[in-house]
């Protein structure tokens, strides 16, 4: 039985690199029984403590200081001086994902964070790994702690990456694929644009529910032209303020591990309110769902959402503007939405790799060939 290792990072935080770990194992799973799939998270592996003390500190931060953040990751995780930036990192983890690579023993290794990445791709430059590599990137652009040059495979979000890719980083472009961001084969379903009288709008605020939309919902919206299903992940305190409300057009949805649930609520949904985080924005690519964009967290969901609006895949809120007033207005305007709905289209056709059916015959290519 061949064994494939998949490196996210974090694992008390269900962030948008653990939902690509958990569709690229679904992937593979759901092709070949001979294939043993293992997540690990390299930062609960070195210390689950410092594990979790990370997550909360992060989440403290991206709050209470984003623009510090946003500066912050710009100058060490985005168009950065390399070396200077990552030798501490390399001094504490390179030893421990060695142990792990010894241990696992994997036919494939495939990294979903950009941390694992930049290790093996050091690994392999000092000729300490022979076993093939690949890199899946969870947002549509490509930061500077990723390795690149000497991990063999890359799974790209776009057909720009994949120029970089090969053009600044030398890559093969037979090693590189354009699949987007991989997201569950669970959300496939196109959902039925009928028109309705009462407008469906979820709202996502990513797996820590954080969003500022909650001071738009209050007591002026009608019930009979808005239901607003707020998802609010692991927040609790947004949910029992939402709860608080008992308005009869704003209900709170606690954190939803289900896939067939959370299809179910895209599919009843005519518009989505969210942050531009590359997981979220891809599922909703991909049941094309208009999404409106009120505000981006600092740091890698600006860079995100200026791809986005670029490429015309998403709706930024005019500032000033009532969110209810402008998804209403965007919604009732079926040229606007039509040409919405091309530029999803033409996205989805610009991918070289769409689903799990052309996406598992390239990793079993690369299994039997090591």
């Amino acid at each position: 039985m061949k064994k494939v290792l998949i490196f996210p990072l974090l694992n008390s935080m269900p962030s948008g690199h653990h939902q690509v770990a958990e569709a690229m194992s679904e992937f593979i799973g759901g092709h070949s029984a001979e294939v043993e799939c293992k997540k690990i998270d390299l930062l609960s592996e070195w210390n689950a403590k410092i594990e979790s003390a990370t997550v909360k500190a992060y989440l403290n931060w991206i709050r209470r200081a984003p623009n510090s953040y946003a500066w912050i990751y710009r100058q060490f995780a985005y168009r950065s001086p390399k070396e200077k930036s990552h030798r501490t990192y390399e001094w504490l983890f390179m030893k421990k994902v060695s142990e792990i690579l010894e241990r696992e023993k994997p036919d494939l290794i495939i990294c979903t964070h950009g941390f694992p990445s930049l290790f093996i791709n050091k690994l392999k430059k000092q000729g300490k790994c022979k076993v093939p590599c690949l890199n899946v990137y969870t947002d549509f652009f490509v930061n500077d702690v990723w390795g690149r040059a000497c991990i063999d495979y890359h799974f790209a979000p776009n057909q720009a990456i994949k120029g970089t890719l090969c053009h600044s980083d030398g890559i093969p472009e037979s090693r590189v694929f354009v699949t987007g961001i991989p997201v569950s084969e669970k959300f496939s379903n196109q959902k039925d644009h009928r028109s309705k009288k009462q407008l469906t709008v979820l709202v996502s605020g990513g797996s820590t529910g954080l969003s500022e939309v909650l001071d738009q919902l209050d007591e002026e919206i009608s019930a009979e032209k808005w239901s607003f299903q707020v998802l609010c992940g692991t927040n609790k305190k947004l949910q029992q303020k939402i709860i608080g409300l008992n308005h009869p057009a704003i209900h709170a949805i606690p954190y939803i591990s289900s896939k067939e649930i959370m299809n179910r609520l895209y599919n009843e949904a005519d518009a989505i309110v969210t942050k531009p985080g590359g997981v979220t924005i891809s599922e909703a690519l991909r049941k094309e769902l208009p999404i409106f964009i009120p505000a981006a967290l600092p740091g890698q969901e600006e860079i995100n959402l200026a791809y986005l609006l670029e490429e015309k895949l998403v709706f930024a809120v005019p500032e000033g503007r009532r969110l209810m007033d402008f998804v209403n207005e965007t919604l009732a305007d079926e040229e606007i939405i039509e040409r919405f709905r091309t530029r999803v289209k033409a996205y989805k056709s610009s991918l070289n790799l769409k689903n799990s059916d052309e996406i598992y015959p390239e990793i079993e290519k690369i299994l039997v060939g090591n």
